[in-house]
């Protein structure tokens, strides 16, 4: 039966559109080819240039994880593939269009907004997203311009996850070691003049509870000329819950109390790291000229069982100076047309019978990129099924549809050879740096590279 199924879809030879190239993008279509070997797969993305936030939201000194970019790239070079850059669903082509074209569209755009504090000043001076401070040390084109003053000597983070960790270690790692990565130079220039020599990380739970991995700790203990610094007291109580921690929080709480006895060989560090637990922002204390000096927080006590306690705030408060603070709680998807089945309470796409969601819009932005490809390949797997037993599906047109509707619009599009040519350059002008590459910053230059302008 089965076979009788595919026989009839692989005479159609379906079309299936992918709306967005990271991670989820990628790996979808891997998992939808390899169901539907017959299938065409075109990949359609905002920016002209793929890999979503493996290029832009990887740290330039974890180069390791990058590595799953030569994965993407023989997928993009499969003939059955088509790249399409430079086209933005919700403004060049609607779902509309899309579903009108393609027997499937998969939305696997990502989550671009970060969480908001929701507490007074948040719009003060030298606040700053995590979210959009990342976008600017790795070359997205909307973070590019980003206002970042770093002539302060303490940062503040608000949040303790691997993205706080990811803004410490870049705000506290040497220019000198920093310069050899993929780092923007912009970035890299304003990191020079930075005069930050303490990082507070403020959560609002404890230290058996925090969300950065032991990796990301590892890395942060071992910087050179950092001292990491806890608050004794808000370690009571680790070593005895020791014995019921799952292994993964268990090696990192053991590690946690390793790195707050005083390590001999920082001594003399200049830098420090300040992990904070048990507060709660409740406002941002603003100078004379309106740029942040310092964030009020609640002192928290937990209660509840040890894996998931509630933080309650007591009536305690404490002021936490600094000159620069990052929020760091979290990402959010937003919906990018108003036909997306966009559930606005959990900022996630609802399946539907032909639009489907795959990576953080599926999930929400929750996980790593070994749990993205987990999704997609459970998604592409659903897509090739459900294609295959719509053995009386009509023919669709498939990309030529949607590309004449931006043609039309002057919109310049930027193919797979359009990208290798992007890629090209930055490689050899990072070359010249004694870099991997050197990330074109805008839109602009990336158009003119690639062949268009």
């Amino acid at each position: 039966m089965i076979r009788h199924a595919y026989s009839s879809i692989s005479q159609l030879k379906p079309q299936v559109c992918i709306v967005g190239s990271g991670p989820a993008g990628f790996y979808c279509a891997h998992q939808i080819l390899k169901v539907l070997p017959s299938c065409t797969v075109d990949i359609y993305e905002r920016l002209p240039v793929p890999f979503g936030l493996v290029r832009y939201g990887v740290a330039p000194d974890h180069p390791e994880v990058k590595n799953v970019i030569n994965t993407f790239t023989k997928i993009g070079e499969d003939p059955r593939v088509n790249f399409y850059g430079n086209i933005c669903l919700g403004q060049d082509v609607c779902l509309g269009d899309l579903k009108q074209a393609y027997h499937a569209v998969v939305l696997c755009y990502g989550a671009d907004n970060d969480r908001k504090l929701n507490i007074p000043n948040e719009n003060g001076g030298n606040i700053v997203s995590a979210r959009s401070f990342v976008g600017w040390y790795n070359g997205l084109p909307q973070d590019a311009n980003l206002q970042v003053n770093l002539d302060c000597e303490e940062a503040t983070l608000l949040g303790q996850g691997n993205v706080a960790m990811d803004v410490a270690r870049i705000l506290l790692t040497s220019v000198d070691e920093l310069k050899s990565t993929d780092i923007t130079e912009h970035s890299l220039e304003a990191l020079s003049r930075s005069r930050i020599k303490c990082v507070h990380l403020i959560g609002r739970r404890g230290p058996l509870q925090v969300a950065f991995t032991i990796k990301e700790f590892r890395e942060m203990i071992k910087l050179n000329n950092v001292r990491t610094e806890f608050r004794t007291e808000q370690l009571a109580g680790v070593n005895e819950a020791l014995a019921d921690l799952q292994r993964p929080r268990k090696r990192l709480s053991e590690l946690i109390l390793k790195s707050a006895s005083p390590d001999e060989n920082k001594s003399n560090a200049s830098k420090y790291f300040r992990p904070i637990f048990l507060r709660s922002p409740k406002e941002f204390q603003l100078d004379g000229s309106g740029h942040v000096s310092g964030v009020q927080c609640a002192v928290n006590k937990l209660e509840g069982p040890v894996e998931k306690p509630n933080a309650v705030e007591t009536e305690r408060r404490e002021l936490i100076p600094c000159g620069i603070a990052f929020r760091s709680i979290g990402y959010q998807s937003v919906c990018v047309d108003p036909a997306v089945p966009f559930d606005e309470k959990s900022c996630t796409v609802v399946p539907t019978e032909d639009v489907y969601s795959a990576g953080w819009l599926a999930t929400g932005p929750v996980g790593v990129i070994l749990s993205t490809m987990s999704n997609a390949f459970e998604v592409g797997q659903r897509i090739g099924q459900d294609l295959m037993s719509n053995s009386g599906a009509a023919a669709k047109p498939g990309s030529g549809h949607v590309l004449n509707i931006v043609k039309n619009k002057g919109i310049p599009i930027v193919s797979w050879e359009g990208w290798k040519a992007i890629d090209a350059e930055e490689t050899r002008l990072g070359k010249l740096k004694g870099k991997p590459r050197e990330k074109f910053v805008s839109v602009e230059q990336m158009l003119s590279v690639s062949g268009i302008r």
